[in-house]
């Protein structure tokens, strides 16, 4: 039975400290070997380089740039018209990943026109992101990297996100039939969206690329109050054999390091 490798969110985990590669030490010095990250476009590359170097902590998952953030956009993959920016985002984030030798991409799709209904817009959004993906693929392809694709529930965290569900998702992954990309499952966004969890799961378990979570629904430590039982959810993905990384991807209660316990207990248990 495969033991799950974790990785580090550093855009929500050690927020304490400003910098992404001072980060990236404090997430070494907590234990973790692997971190991922949103954005790390406005850090010195030659800094997270060095942090990478010096702790030997793996660089596992970064997304696309956003787009204009103070316009309202989260990820462009998805936005018609767009297509030039949404190209220019992957060449800045494979050089990223490149330097960092990170293998893995977030190839965020973005949100619906303010005030555009979704059925609306819904056939157009998809051929563009079944376009984007597909360029994303054959440039990916080349130096080894996976693409990634995440739905990010409209319920609670965005209404207006194009991507919503794990269904959504794995229709286009079919359209691109493309196999390094793949889909990122966020179980915190799975269970606001669809619940039924084990059936997802082991559904959509072939074209699973990376898994995210946090307790749902205030998005804080696995074990902290909520809704979801995540002893039962790591078993579920150890007993189906998952390889890949689990990101700790969620807003702690206090302190960083306060709210490892879960985690300590699971590596103590684990060996």
């Amino acid at each position: 039975m495969a033991k799950l490798k974790f990785c580090a969110n550093i855009s929500w985990l050690f927020t304490e400290l400003p910098d992404f590669s001072q980060r990236i030490y404090a997430a070494a010095s907590a234990g973790f070997q692997a971190v991922e990250a949103a954005w790390l476009y406005d850090s010195d590359l030659r800094e997270l380089r060095k942090a990478r170097e010096a702790t030997g902590v793996e660089v596992v998952l970064i997304n696309t740039p956003p787009g204009d953030v103070k316009a309202g956009d989260l990820g462009l993959g998805a936005v018609p018209g767009r297509e030039a920016e949404f190209r220019q985002g992957l060449d800045l984030a494979l050089k990223y990943a490149k330097a960092l030798d990170c293998k893995r991409i977030h190839l965020m799709a973005g949100r619906l026109p303010v005030g555009s209904h979704r059925v609306v817009v819904a056939k157009e959004m998809e051929a563009v992101f079944v376009q984007n993906l597909s360029y994303a693929a054959d440039l990916l392809s080349k130096e080894g990297l996976t693409g990634l694709i995440e739905p990010i529930n409209t319920r609670i965290t965005d209404p207006r996100y194009f991507l919503d569900s794990p269904h959504h998702a794995a229709a286009i992954l079919e359209k691109v039939g493309k196999p390094n990309i793949k889909l990122q499952m966020d179980v915190f966004h799975w269970q606001i969206m669809d619940g039924n969890l084990t059936q997802n799961i082991q559904k959509y378990f072939p074209i699973i690329g990376h898994v995210q979570i946090a307790q749902v629904p205030g998005r804080n430590e696995p074990d902290s109050d909520g809704e979801l039982n995540y002893s039962y959810l790591f078993s579920t993905l150890e007993n189906l054999g998952y390889q890949g990384y689990v990101g700790c991807e969620y807003k702690p209660l206090g302190s960083t390091n306060e709210g490892l316990g879960w985690i300590k207990n699971y590596w103590i248990h684990s060996k």
